[in-house]
């Protein structure tokens, strides 16, 4: 079992920026997919970026590219997302999943491992 533990999240204002952490344990493995999602009340849950945790390559939804930025620290096992330059449309919770592949992948049904999600509010 993984266990994930996400933090960071908050209020900013638009144009702002807040740095969220997921903090892995457990059976983590660096042959593992790291990710992130959101959801907003109604809608699915919604690929936001990925990183694959030995190879270091990323990918990211077009809604955050060139604002967010993905990345992860070995010796913590924790891994990151700098959200810059944030929109009230980037409201949602924010959920870190792990996936037992080094393969990226959008769909969240491919992922084995969520977090309890953090709150990220985005006022205008």
């Amino acid at each position: 079992q993984v266990q994930l533990v996400e933090s960071g999240g908050g209020l900013v204002q638009a144009g702002g920026s807040l740095r969220l952490s997921c903090a892995a344990s457990g059976r983590t493995s660096s042959r593992y997919t790291m990710a992130w999602f959101r959801r907003t009340p109604g809608k699915e849950r919604e690929f936001v970026a990925a990183i694959s945790w030995s190879l270091g390559s990323t990918h990211y939804s077009d809604s955050v590219k060139g604002r967010f930025t993905i990345s992860r620290d070995n010796a913590k096992n924790t891994v990151y997302l700098q959200m810059n330059s944030l929109k009230p449309e980037d409201t949602a919770v924010y959920y870190c999943a792990a996936r037992r592949s080094t393969v990226i992948t959008t769909a969240n049904n491919h992922y084995d491992y969520w977090g309890q999600g953090t709150q990220v509010t985005v006022s205008s």
